[in-house]
């Protein structure tokens, strides 16, 4: 059992989230559209709504875990939705994507309990977020939740302090119990990669092989960083190219990797197709290759970096609501660029080095096609401009 202030340090860690996400779900209610929250297992989706909504006689809160409200929804009638409802005002379904044909279910309330606010959580989007945009269309608001952001956790204790804490958080990550229980981080990490990173995965009955999916996360956390081939990745796994891209997707829809696909526009050079692939936490991709080795001794130093900025900017887009267009850049005679943000029109690159004193100069090619871009180097000294 946590003691006082460790309980404590976890409810600032709610309220930091909620400072995020609360206001935005706040200013949705009565709008007349569903509420849609996604985002990996253990990250905090359902103690938010719990701490947005305490001891509220209004709400209805059903979680689709559990056997007998999947049941509940099976063959579920609107007489019979509206009895189960009641009076209630909000009616809260968590972990949703369980729950069979689970778009037109929402539907049906949407449609006929309009005065009820519905909200429903997800941690993997081909259930969820697939299956409930065309039933949906134009009736939901949809947002995502991640793991701890180095923006929250400068809140909480200042910029000095976290930058201070950036060695161990390359290699343990974000997770709220990973942060939390400090000296454990192992452990948990060991348990979130073992279960609940793959809980909805294993259960989707296509995944045969559930061995070649560790043996596929594996051979991509080696590759962080890198421009990644399904056809490589595949002849590593033992799979077919098809099927590697087949687990990818589920991966990337279950919020454990996501994808960062490759800018062109006007070198005949450019490639034009590619991808790297990176993982939403730093601490999970480490449990998944068992390597826990402190910064000193990493050889990998600069995908832990690399890994770590990109995942951070991703969380920072997603919270302040920017629209901003993300890449890549790499020619086939091996000029690159880490990152590429598109916004109203302007071109920012960027480079990420651990090392400070580490020097960067933008593709003379690039630069040459793109003449209004600007270029960065993003460094533990100056990454509070990149992620505040």
């Amino acid at each position: 059992m946590l003691h006082n202030n460790l309980l404590g340090y976890f409810q600032y860690f709610i309220e930091m989230i909620q400072r995020i996400l609360t206001e935005i779900i706040k200013s949705k209610l009565g709008t007349g559209k569903a509420i849609i929250l996604m985002g990996p297992r253990q990250v905090g989706k359902t103690t938010l709504l719990q701490n947005l909504f305490p001891d509220n006689n209004d709400i209805l809160f059903l979680n689709g875990d559990e056997l007998d409200v999947r049941q509940l929804f099976e063959n579920i009638s609107s007489t019979r939705l509206k009895a189960i409802v009641g009076n209630k005002k909000i009616l809260i379904i968590d972990e949703a994507q369980r729950i069979t044909d689970i778009g037109l279910r929402l539907k049906l309330i949407t449609d006929q309990l309009p005065t009820v606010q519905l909200i429903a959580t997800g941690s993997s989007s081909f259930d969820l977020a697939n299956k409930i945009n065309e039933p949906l269309t134009g009736r939901k608001w949809e947002y995502r939740m991640f793991p701890l952001s180095f923006a929250e956790m400068v809140a909480h204790h200042g910029l000095l302090e976290e930058k201070r804490l950036l060695p161990h958080r390359l290699i343990y990550g974000y997770y709220p119990d990973v942060v939390v229980h400090q000296g454990e981080e192992k452990e948990i990490l060991k348990q979130l990669s073992d279960s609940y990173l793959y809980k909805d995965i294993l259960m989707w009955e296509q995944i045969k092989k559930p061995d070649k999916l560790l043996t596929l996360l594996q051979a991509i956390a080696f590759q962080v960083g890198q421009e990644v081939s399904y056809n490589e990745l595949g002849k590593l796994c033992s799979l077919d190219s098809k099927t590697v891209e087949k687990y990818i997707n589920l991966l990337e829809q279950t919020f454990v990797i996501f994808r960062l696909g490759s800018f062109s526009r006007n070198l005949r050079n450019e490639l034009k197709n590619s991808r790297k692939i990176y993982f939403y936490d730093n601490g999970i991709r480490n449990a998944i290759i068992a390597n826990f080795s402190q910064i000193e001794t990493r050889t990998d130093i600069g995908a832990l970096w690399e890994n770590f900025i990109v995942s951070e900017r991703r969380k920072k887009l997603s919270y302040d609501r920017l629209w901003n267009n993300s890449w890549f850049w790499r020619t086939t005679n091996q000029r690159e660029i880490d990152y590429i943000e598109e916004s109203d029109g302007q071109l920012d690159a960027y480079e990420f080095k651990w090392n400070p004193k580490e020097k960067a100069k933008l593709p003379k090619s690039f630069a040459e096609k793109y003449p209004e871009s600007s270029f960065t180097v993003i460094n533990p000294d100056n990454m509070d401009e990149f992620l505040l």
